[in-house]
């Protein structure tokens, strides 16, 4: 059987579906929006989204003047089409094609987002690997925003299997580097007129 490649299988979700037509896609990413907004960062605050290929959040951070935004995702053709969408404003934003568990980033961040990509790590050594990036990636008193799928959620998405998370076990898994903040539920209806539920977290770093 050959091995799953995780940049072959998002290179061909985003290359045969539009940017509408996957379960996670949101017009107006309201609740990513409202928690950086509520942090009162400076207008100059480093902003990463992690996974953030077919997300509108990058749109919207330019619209509100932020300055310093790095958009990271595995898949290429997710992030040419971000780039197609914003025009000009794409040289605004500094773009990453990585992996996450192979990102090895030259600065720190702070706000590190994301909605969605952690609940794909489903092995013990990756989802370590990421715990470590995060955990020296972002600065002190920066900012961590996790959005992955409850523990009443999704046990798979796009064909792959995703772990589960409950406010306690995020908790548990970023507690030694991080005080969180705040979690919720939330209900996320995909453009199929299905509901997706989804436990969100924000952490301070110590």
């Amino acid at each position: 059987m050959k091995e799953f490649d995780r940049k072959e299988h998002w290179e061909n979700v985003y290359e045969n579906k539009g940017i509408d037509e996957v379960s996670w896609y949101q017009p107006t990413p309201e609740t990513s929006l409202n928690i950086i907004e509520e942090l009162n960062l400076s207008k100059k605050s480093k902003i990463i989204d992690i996974g953030g290929g077919g997300s509108f959040l990058v749109d919207n951070l330019l619209e509100l003047g932020y300055t310093d935004i790095t958009v990271l995702d595995i898949s290429e053709k997710a992030i040419d089409k971000v780039k197609n969408r914003l025009g000009e404003k794409s040289n605004l934003v500094n773009w990453i094609v990585s992996d996450i568990v192979s990102f090895k980033p030259n600065e720190s961040y702070d706000v590190w987002h994301d909605r969605a990509v952690f609940h794909f790590l489903t092995n013990e050594f990756d989802i370590k690997m990421y715990k470590e990036l995060v955990s020296n990636s972002i600065n002190s008193n920066g900012n961590f925003i996790l959005g992955t799928f409850s523990e009443n959620g999704p046990e798979k998405c796009s064909g792959i299997e995703v772990t589960q998370y409950s406010e306690g076990s995020m908790r548990e898994a970023f507690g030694n580097s991080f005080v969180t903040q705040e979690c919720f539920n939330e209900n996320h209806k995909t453009p199929f007129e299905t509901i997706q539920k989804f436990t969100f977290c924000t952490f301070k770093r110590k």
